[in-house]
């Protein structure tokens, strides 16, 4: 039979804690109450640390209940405020038990790793894949860009009738590998693929109305092989001048590519993001769609079949705008959509 605890009713402490101040035997009371030895002293050091009050059954708690409303903010703070690193944690992600362990600083509450995890269900927080972003990133360059230069850029196309493309260019490799895969409980499921480490080079622009166009590469991009993929998107402009809007790579700043620009009477002008900020460039999210949706899940066995796979997603987006044109949909690049209303 179970022993009471916690089920013990008030009446049923009451008359065990008397029984040992009268001097009854703790082994008597244990038998004849049917609870435990654990409980029994537990009920008489509260009977007389508090009176008979100690013994009444205390309500179950939530874990936040340890945490006043100002401490609940101040955790919010702290939480999205904060690198962990900040906080000489020396990790740079939030885990729960660096959150048991802040609370511990900070508040001076001890909580489990459970309760941790639903006082951050109750601050509306949930574990999150993060963006990294480079630290070398000057924030008020960003900001300059978002405000200033990219609404500037999109006056002088709207004057002289230019097509603004966003352009990037990214290497897939035969070992890259993506996704996840239903199979029983304690057996990792096996895919076979190619044990050889081939790689093939992408190169691309799209604009805010659904356009992309892209190029396949054998090796690295070349400054010339950049000049070329130029030539390709001005002679598919119908006439109308290209606005190349690019990062900070080595191919971007060659000479010769400058050069050409120059020498091509307006028809193309180049344009530079802020150093360390892809994210503001809408063209990554072409080389998500290819390399995380489609080609990282085949497992491929050889490079041909890889660029065939490459192929084909960059056609698929080719051939639907509408997805394109949803690139432009994330949050940092809601300056692209202000400059143009």
């Amino acid at each position: 039979m179970a022993l009471k605890g916690r089920r013990a009713t008030f009446d049923e402490r009451l008359q065990a804690v008397r029984l040992m101040e009268q001097g009854e035997s703790p082994d008597d009371i244990v038998r004849i109450l049917e609870v435990s030895r654990r409980s029994l002293f537990a009920w008489q050091r509260d009977y007389r640390e508090r009176g008979q009050a100690g013994l009444r059954t205390k309500k179950t708690r939530g874990p936040d209940a340890k945490l006043g409303a100002d401490e609940m903010s101040s955790l919010y703070a702290l939480l999205v405020g904060c690198d962990p690193r900040q906080l000489s944690f020396g990790l740079a992600l939030w885990t729960r038990t660096m959150v048991q362990e802040l609370i511990r600083q900070r508040f001076g509450v001890k909580l489990s790793l459970a309760s941790v995890g639903r006082v951050l269900g109750r601050l509306g927080m949930s574990p999150q894949k993060p963006l990294y972003k480079a630290y070398q990133q000057n924030p008020e360059l960003v900001e300059w860009w978002k405000s200033e230069e990219y609404p500037k850029i999109v006056r002088q196309a709207a004057e002289h009738n230019a097509l603004i493309y966003f352009a990037d260019e990214a290497a897939l490799s035969t070992h890259y590998h993506r996704g996840t895969t239903w199979a029983p409980v304690g057996q990792t499921p096996v895919v076979e693929h190619t044990g050889a480490r081939k790689s093939a080079y992408m190169v691309s622009a799209v604009d805010r109305q659904g356009r992309l166009r892209f190029q396949i590469l054998d090796e690295g991009l070349k400054a010339k092989d950049f000049i070329a993929f130029c030539k390709r998107l001005m002679s598919d402009s119908d006439g109308r001048p290209v606005y190349l809007i690019l990062d900070n790579s080595r191919v971007h700043h060659a000479k010769v590519l400058k050069t050409f620009a120059n020498d091509s009477d307006g028809m193309l002008k180049l344009f530079f993001l802020p150093a360390y900020s892809p994210e503001l460039n809408p063209d990554e999210w072409v080389w998500k769609n290819v390399k995380r949706d489609h080609v990282g899940r085949a497992a491929v066995h050889g490079i041909q079949q890889m660029k065939k796979l490459m192929l084909g997603a960059l056609r698929r987006l080719q051939k639907t705008p509408a997805l394109v044109r949803s690139f432009f949909n994330d949050p940092h690049l809601g300056y692209i959509a202000a400059a143009h209303s």
